[in-house]
């Protein structure tokens, strides 16, 4: 599991580089300024995600438990950031009820980390 949050992780970083240089290069001459900075906040937390996940499978090669942390970072990536980028993309707001479903992945994924590093003996 380490591996795939790892490879993950690592992916999610590579594309938010790529994505946010397209957001800040070519995107912007496309669509409005709101679009884009909707662009480049979905880029942000994918890093920050992306990040998160590397740490989260480091963390279960010393032996803490957190395989349920890496499924709700990559869900919150996928559903958060991968509407974000769509609405920006697309202008389609349907899509807006969907960013909060990823954004609450997050909060479980960091709450599971949370509950997991206090109960870890250090």
């Amino acid at each position: 599991m380490a591996k795939l949050f790892l490879l993950a992780g690592s992916l999610f970083c590579m594309l938010s580089v790529a994505l946010g240089a397209f957001a800040a290069h070519g995107l912007k001459h496309h669509v409005s300024d709101y679009a884009v900075d909707i662009f480049k906040t979905a880029a942000h937390y994918q890093m920050t995600h992306g990040l998160a996940l590397i740490a989260v499978a480091l963390l279960i090669k010393w032996g803490m438990q957190l395989k349920w942390a890496g499924h709700a970072f990559i869900m919150g990536i996928l559903l958060f950031s991968g509407s974000l980028y769509l609405l920006a993309l697309t202008g389609a707001k349907w899509l807006g009820p969907i960013t909060p479903i990823g954004g609450v992945c997050f909060i479980i994924g960091w709450l599971i980390l949370i509950v997991k590093a206090a109960r870890q003996p250090l």
